[in-house]
Formats: C-alpha cells, sequence, structure tokens
C-alpha cells in the first residue's frame, strides 16, 4: 500500500483496556469488524497475537504496534526493531513506534529501516514538532499527533490540533490521533491539516466511554440540585445583576454605574437591590470591565471605569453576600457565554463588545483563553490615537467627545436616533466609528480566523451599525472577510456566562474564588 491510501480516511484503535473484559483476541477481532462495518478504512491494533488475529479476519490495513514497560527507556511503543519486524512479519502494514527525542534502546533510524526492509511502512508516534521533523530526516513515511500530553504532566483534554497544524507544515501526511472523542473533533484535525483521524476510546474502550457518560451526569445531577447563581455586571455604563439557573434568568435587576461611589458602593448598592434574592442563591459571579488576577480587580483603560490599583472584588463579594465568590472579566464572561448559549453555535468565536469601551473574549477548541486575551480595545497604533487604546477612537466615550465638538452634548445612543433623524455630524460620527471596528474586525480574522465574529455592547447592537461594519470590510477576496454575527444574548452574555463558568466549575485566568 501507499501512505496516501489513507488520505481522508477514518482509522479506529481497537485496543482493550489492559486486563479489562475486552482484553481478549476474539473481542478484539469483533470490534475491529465492527468498525470495519461501519467504515473505518484502517485499524490500529496492539501486540503481535491481536494483529495476527485481526488480520486473518479482514485484509484492511493495520497500523500495529507492541506496547513494552521498560526500565531503562520511557518509551513505551515498538521500543525495539525486533518488536518493528514482528509487527511487519505478522500482518501488519504499518509499524508505528514512539519516535520521541528521549533515551531509547534502538535508534529512530534503525528501527525505520527495519521496518522497510520487512517491506511495511514507519509510522512516528510524536509528541513535538521537533520529534516530527527528526523523524522525517531518519525516513518515516508519516507522522503523528499519538504522543502529545504523554511524556510527562497533566495530560490535556483537548486533542493536540496546534501540534497537527506544525506536522501538517513538514509533511502532507500527518495521522491525527490522541484524545479525539467526537465527530466534530476530527473534522476540526482535518482542517489544521490531518490526512486523516485515528479515534480510539471513543469507540472501542467501553469503560472509558461510560465513565465520560457517568461524570456528565453526575455533574449536570449536582448543577440541577443546586441553586442558582447571583451574577452580577458592572459596567462603565450600567451595572446588572440577575439570578442564573441553567443559562436562563430568573431573576433581574440594572440601573446606572454611579462613578461617585467606587467599588465597595456598586458592591454595596448591588447587595441592597438584590436582597430579597437572599436564600436563592449559593454563589455570587461578577463579570466587570477591567482586569481580574487572584480576585482583584484593576482598570485597564481609566476613561472607562477608574478603581484602585488593585480591589479585593472576590473577597468583597463573600464578606457582602455570605457565600463563595468568583471574579471574571465581563467580555470575556459574555464571550462564553455567547459560546454556550448565544450565537456563538459552539463554534470557535471571538466576542467584540463596543459600548461605553471596547472588551472582547476568545473560544477556540472549545476553551475560553486566558489573561488579557481579548482586549482588543487597548490595542493601539491606530488612528490619531496612535499611543492610546482604540477604543479612544471607536467606542462610546469617543462619540459622546465628537459630539460635543459639533456642539452637542449627547450621549451614544442620542447620537444613534439623530442619525436615524438625519443629522449629518451624527451619521459621521458613527460611519467613522463603524469604519475602525471594521478594521479591527478585519485584524481579528486575520489573526485568529474565527468561524463568527460575535458583535455586542449598546453600540455594536445599535440599529444599523453592524451592516456599517459590513460595508467597511477592505478585503476584496469574501473568503478573508469576517462573518459578523449580532450576539444573541445582549446584555445578559455577561452574567449568563459567569454564572456558567462557575456552575460548570470551569475556570480561566482571571477568575477568582474567594
Amino acid at each position: 500500500m501507499k501512505i496516501g491510501d489513507l488520505k481522508g480516511k477514518l482509522i479506529v484503535s481497537c485496543q482493550p483496556v489492559p486486563g479489562g473484559p475486552m482484553d481478549d483476541a476474539r473481542m478484539v477481532t469483533a470490534f475491529a469488524l465492527a468498525a470495519v462495518a461501519g467504515g473505518a478504512s484502517a485499524l490500529r491494533i496492539e501486540s503481535l497475537d491481536y494483529v495476527r488475529a485481526v488480520r486473518a479476519a479482514t485484509d484492511v490495513p493495520i497500523i500495529g504496534i507492541v506496547k513494552k514497560d521498560l526500565e531503562t527507556s520511557p518509551v513505551r511503543i515498538t521500543p525495539h526493531v525486533a518488536d518493528a519486524v514482528a509487527l511487519a512479519r505478522a500482518g501488519a502494514q504499518i509499524v508505528a513506534f514512539d519516535a520521541t527525542l528521549r533515551p531509547r534502546p534502538d535508534t529512530i533510524a534503525n528501527i525505520i529501516a527495519a521496518i522497510h526492509a520487512n517491506g511495511a511502512l514507519a509510522m512516528a508516534d510524536c509528541s513535538s514538532v521537533e520529534d516530527g521533523l527528526a523523524a522525517l530526516k531518519a525516513g518515516a513515511d508519516c507522522v503523528g499527533s499519538t504522543l502529545s500530553g504523554y511524556t510527562g504532566g497533566p495530560v490535556p483534554d483537548e486533542p493536540d490540533f496546534d501540534l497537527i497544524t506544525q506536522l501538517h507544515d513538514l509533511t502532507p501526511h500527518v495521522i491525527a490521533e490522541g484524545r479525539i472523542r467526537t465527530p466534530e473533533q476530527a473534522i476540526e484535525a482535518l482542517r489544521r491539516g490531518a490526512s486523516s483521524v485515528v479515534v480510539g476510546s471513543a469507540i472501542t474502550r467501553t469503560e472509558h466511554v461510560t465513565s465520560w457518560f457517568k461524570q456528565a451526569i453526575a455533574a449536570e445531577t449536582a448543577n440541577k440540585a443546586s441553586k442558582g447563581v447571583l451574577a452580577i455586571d458592572i459596567g462603565g455604563t450600567k451595572t446588572l445583576a440577575c439570578l442564573v439557573k441553567d443559562g436562563k434568568i430568573a431573576r433581574e435587576l440594572h440601573f446606572p454605574t454611579d462613578h461617585t461611589l467606587g467599588p465597595d458602593g456598586w458592591v454595596e448598592a448591588v447587595a441592597a437591590t438584590t436582597l430579597g434574592w437572599k436564600g436563592l442563591y449559593d454563589r455570587v459571579a461578577a463579570a466587570v470591565t477591567g482586569i481580574v488576577v487572584d480576585g482583584n480587580w484593576a482598570a485597564l483603560n481609566p476613561a472607562t471605569l477608574k478603581l484602585p490599583a488593585s480591589y479585593a472584588l472576590a473577597d468583597k463579594l463573600r464578606d457582602t453576600f455570605g457565600v463563595s465568590a468568583t471574579a471574571f472579566n465581563d467580555a470575556q464572561s459574555a464571550a462564553w457565554g455567547e459560546h454556550r448559549f448565544g450565537a456563538g453555535a459552539r463554534e470557535d468565536m471571538v466576542f467584540l463588545t463596543i459600548s461605553t469601551g471596547i472588551g472582547g473574549g476568545i473560544v477556540l477548541n472549545g476553551r475560553l483563553l486566558q489573561g488579557t486575551a481579548g482586549h482588543f480595545g487597548l490595542f493601539q497604533g491606530y488612528f490619531e490615537c496612535s499611543n492610546r487604546p482604540l477604543e479612544d477612537s471607536v467606542s462610546g466615550h469617543w462619540m459622546n467627545g465628537e459630539a460635543r465638538k459639533a456642539g452637542f452634548d449627547l450621549e451614544a445612543r442620542e447620537i444613534f436616533a439623530a442619525a436615524r433623524s438625519g443629522a449629518p455630524w451624527a451619521s459621521h460620527i458613527i460611519s467613522i466609528s463603524a469604519k475602525r471596528a471594521a478594521m479591527l474586525c478585519q485584524n481579528i480574522q486575520l489573526a485568529l480566523d474565527p468561524r463568527r465574529i460575535i458583535i455586542g455592547g449598546g453600540i455594536g447592537l445599535a440599529e444599523g451599525y453592524i451592516d456599517q461594519v459590513r460595508s467597511a470590510f477592505t478585503f476584496p477576496a469574501l473568503s478573508l472577510r469576517p462573518t459578523l454575527v449580532p450576539a444573541g444574548l445582549g446584555r445578559h452574555a455577561g452574567v449568563i456566562g459567569a454564572a456558567d463558568l462557575v456552575a460548570q466549575s470551569r475556570s480561566i485566568p482571571g477568575g477568582y474564588n474567594a
């Protein structure tokens, strides 16, 4: 066979849990035949006995491996030349081996040479792009992402899509393997450059799949038994307090943010306003403009909201409400809310909120990115504000200032109303803001290539604004233009996202429990 024969194919790894009830040649053969009946184009089989048994039952290509625990080397997969030779002679058309750059009993070059000498192809199981490069130089026919996450430290939950992309830069023959559990992940692996995909535990390890469902059911049962979350969104213009449960708003109150009160006053105002909700929640989650590090809140742009250098927000919330408290950046919380329950449709996405300031959040591969990721409003080098944040030339504060220059002391919503009434000066302000937002969206698309950019915020969701942003795109190729989608959760995105991060026991750096 040729390695190109597997392009675009599904490979099923039929490896039972060692010592488990399925660890038997008849069971492995049955799994293999069931996988082939379902459409698998190749099989990955462990041990000489199982390779022989499956080869006797089917003629589909087999990737063969041997696993051994050695005292002198951490290498486990086909560590010796003799193992590789035996697998090829047992009927494996492809022999996979550990290609990590760790101490090993036989060299990678010798193992590859032995595989080729016995008429089989060599698959290098890699943990890094450096492993792949060395294996290809030694003559490997293809490389796999198999060992990413398994050479030390905690094992990640998600496939290593970045490694797949990096390996694809070296060779078109990349086999994606490792923690691929859903069709969506398999598709993403192909999009990242894999030529074929191996799925194992999700298909053939009943014990593992059962435990995933058990854990999910137990978590959901615990969540349903819990009380709601008091979720608070403190922004530069408004403060919103909601009782949230299962991604839905049960109760809601909102009022203007009084800048004269300061953070102590803002928290106490929420407590006074929601006094009647006592007993209905057992956690508090705050979504706030700025940045939160270890529960301490600080402003990134004082023009949006002035704060002390470091304010112990999580501690204040805990002391005020008498329950555990967590704090997150508001735009990142909103990004998560839109991803889980709104317009993000649980795809790769960027959330961009254009309001008093500009904030954002990034969700890639089902994960909310960390720290300062998504703080697009702080980008510098744009327009006339070259040494000031981008939001100072796009957002609500800027629009207010431009209106005053034109002789009108109006807030952003009044500027939009004036534009709808035909005021040229108001239309001009909105047009400039939209053009600058369009440039930002195009740069986001080039940097992250999200499936969609979700636009929220009072300005972002104002009538006609998104259409003006779209019309200002300058990329000639439609494939390069961002897909803009209005936020589906509106002003509730931040509180719903923060509540879900807490309820699902998820966290992002910047989130902190007190």
